[in-house]
């Protein structure tokens, strides 16, 4: 977790959520202008009075480039000055140290606070209501250039407020399933591994999983990282793919375990895409009835979908993610700048779910998606974050699947089916890419959907390069078979989850002629 700095106009509230952050987060707080006042052994409004506004800017600027130098061993809460970035030199040195959290407030509010704390604030000293508009409209275009924003008087307590901010910066507190975890979505994120791990009062000795390509591109990387930290590391390496995601698997991983010495208190750290997470989850539930386990998803599909959520499992050959548990890691470390070692066709394989997830509950997030591939490695991580942010609002809804989460199923009844019918020749997006057309024209059918929902997803998914419909030579009456023994069934029906609208989907629909689907 990098260092946040908190920024806005006089009066916003930066020392108080400031304060409020710091509690949360345990990292220490610094406040700009107390350090500028230290350094200078006298007030702002005196230093300003007697030797101009230029000179405590200057003085300013060495505090803030001090503070980004301690950062990269030390993160903070860092309180800035209400004009400390419109220099352009402290901006991008902020940017390159951490994220810039955005506080607003109407103009009254400002005042009012100004006005009842008893502070020297000398830009709007004397006529305060006339120098604060004014210098508000002199910053319009800066303070409007920041996205990332809280609004401080909506009548939400500060602790409200600083769980909106975390969730915003992308550090979420899942309480689900009676066992909170954390969530950190944050580029560059995986360099403070070890400070996670410490938190989590893990050992020396970690054990890492791989699989066959993950270890190739991270095994480097993270050794060094955990070596910075003071952690050794014991590999275990599977081989890739989901044919690969079977009851073998897990025994390897039991093995492992036993022969590095594991018991209850040691922590398995899992790096990789889908696979692997549902692969170490489980050995690591079921492993001496439950141990400790980190994720670091390494795919765009597993960092929005299958690293969240706490479902675990492995495949028989009668169906997808038959054997299973619910059993979420302690810490789920999103890095989007691993993405970078993505080969394409797993980057577009992964957009399927965003694009899923933007159907489900952000109508936003499928505009995105309907830009095309370069818009969206141009906002990857607000792109990862919104669809993250869809899973964690689901789950914690409902965690062990007994409604709404049913949801994020769109598109895998069909998908998993055609998945096993290619003998998974498909990539898992590419697949669901499938179903989630199939079932929006089942939707449609059904009068479910609009008539033109199901070309306008379609549009969207091959837009990205993902296919629509069925293989050619498909073997229908195998996938009905394969539905047949989805996990989602009840009895002689299946339910489906099938999109009504953008941003809208309808859970537990029963289908028992699973024929007419296709």
């Amino acid at each position: 977790m990098s260092s946040i700095f908190v920024y806005g106009p006089p009066g916003s509230g930066k020392s108080s959520l400031g304060k409020e952050l710091a509690n949360l987060t345990g990292f220490p707080l610094v406040d700009i202008d107390q350090e500028i006042v230290s350094n200078a052994g006298m007030p702002i409004s005196r230093l300003m009075a007697e030797q101009g506004e230029q000179v405590f800017r200057n003085m300013e600027s060495e505090v803030i480039a001090a503070e980004c130098t301690r950062a990269a061993n030390r993160p903070s809460i860092v309180a800035l000055g209400g004009g400390a970035l419109l220099r352009n030199e402290n901006r991008a040195l902020v940017e390159k140290t951490g994220e810039i959290l955005f506080l607003e407030a109407s103009l009254p509010t400002l005042i009012e606070r100004i006005c009842t704390q008893d502070l020297s604030r000398p830009l709007v000293s004397g006529a305060i209501p006339e120098k604060l508009a004014a210098l508000l409209a002199d910053r319009t275009t800066h303070y409007e250039s920041f996205p990332i924003r809280v609004r401080t008087d909506d009548g939400s307590t500060l602790a409200e407020l600083a769980e909106r901010a975390m969730r915003l910066l992308g550090f979420y507190t899942i309480k689900a399933m009676g066992r909170p975890y954390k969530v950190c979505i944050q580029a560059g994120a995986l360099a403070n591994l070890p400070t996670f791990l410490k938190t989590l009062s893990a050992g020396q000795n970690i054990i890492v999983v791989y699989d066959t390509n993950t270890r190739h591109h991270f095994e480097h990387t993270m050794a060094m990282v955990l070596q910075a930290g003071g952690f050794r590391a014991t590999t275990v390496e599977l081989p890739a793919g989901e044919e690969n995601k079977n009851l073998l698997a897990i025994e390897k991983l039991w093995n492992a375990f036993i022969d590095a010495g594991m018991d209850r208190r040691s922590l398995v750290v899992a790096v990789g895409g889908g696979v692997i997470t549902d692969l170490v989850g489980f050995a690591v539930s079921t492993y001496m009835r439950g141990c400790r386990w980190v994720a670091v998803p390494t795919s765009l599909l597993a960092m929005v979908d299958a690293a969240i959520g706490g479902k675990t499992g492995f495949d028989l050959p009668q169906g997808k993610n038959l054997i299973g548990s619910f059993y979420p890691p302690e810490l789920v470390l999103i890095d989007p700048n691993l993405l970078s070692t993505l080969p394409q066709p797993e980057y577009i394989s992964g957009m399927a779910e965003v694009v899923k997830h933007g159907i489900i509950a952000d109508t936003g997030l499928f505009d995105l998606c309907s830009q095309g591939l370069a818009t969206i490695q141009q906002h990857q991580n607000q792109i990862v974050r919104r669809a993250a942010q869809v899973k964690i609002d689901v789950i914690e809804q409902d965690p062990y699947e007994k409604g709404f989460r049913a949801a994020l199923n769109l598109g895998h009844t069909v998908g998993h089916a055609v998945e096993i019918e290619r003998e998974f020749s498909l990539k898992h997006g590419e697949a669901i890419s499938i179903g989630m057309v199939a079932e929006a024209t089942l939707a449609e059918k059904m009068g479910i959907a609009p008539p033109g929902l199901a070309g306008q997803i379609a549009k969207v998914l091959a837009g990205l390069g993902l296919p629509v419909q069925l293989p050619a030579n498909v073997n229908r009456a195998k996938l009905v078979s394969f539905m047949g023994n989805d996990k989602k069934k009840a009895g002689k029906v299946v339910n489906f989850a099938l999109p009504a609208a953008i941003g809208q989907v309808r859970t537990g629909v029963a289908i028992e002629k699973l024929e007419e689907v296709l």
